[in-house]
């Protein structure tokens, strides 16, 4: 049996979890999400535990089971304390800020870049170089980052643009007068 797909999922109070035939449906004090069940896959809410289970031993029903557990999960996590990433802008000149929907970032280029801020995503600035992004949807909070680090990754030469917290980037030497 799966190792993960086994471990029950605990529900944390304040945290609602429905199931709708191959649907679940969770909601919480961060937002809603809900997601399909792949078909070879099963799911059952028992004394404040979820569950799931698979029919056959196959590997792909394996690899579902695991995967269904792990996604179920980060749902009831993210809806109940959220997924946070960070960001930071280094280069001269360069900086973000929020309006409305919008991140507004100016990078260097002769354009600034407009991003729209996906439902149910929360970003704040600060400092102007500072980016958090906040949500629910754990895939959504990571895609979001790495769009916004997509637009001027970290170059190896003088080390400007967009790169997470804690991100190393082994520097270059450049070339030399001879």
């Amino acid at each position: 049996m799966s190792r993960i797909g086994k471990q029950p999922i605990v529900i944390p109070p304040k945290v609602k979890v429905e199931v709708k035939g191959q649907k679940v449906l969770v909601e919480g004090p961060k937002g809603k999400l809900d997601w399909e069940l792949p078909r070879r896959t099963s799911l059952k809410v028992e004394d404040g535990k979820i569950v799931v289970s698979r029919d056959g031993e196959d590997a792909q029903a394996k690899a579902l089971h695991g995967l269904s557990r792990a996604l179920v999960n980060n749902m009831v996590k993210g809806v109940a304390e959220g997924f946070v990433k960070k960001l930071e802008i280094q280069g001269v000149g360069f900086k973000a800020a929020v309006q409305g929907k919008n991140v507004n970032l100016n990078l260097g280029y002769s354009h600034p870049i407009n991003y729209a801020i996906p439902d149910q995503i929360k970003v704040t600035v600060e400092e102007n170089t500072k980016l958090t992004i906040e949500g629910p949807d754990r895939r959504v909070v990571g895609q979001v980052a790495a769009e916004i680090r997509g637009f001027y990754p970290p170059e190896p030469y003088k080390g400007k643009g967009v790169r997470y917290v804690g991100e190393h980037v082994q520097r270059k030497e450049g070339k030399t007068v001879q």
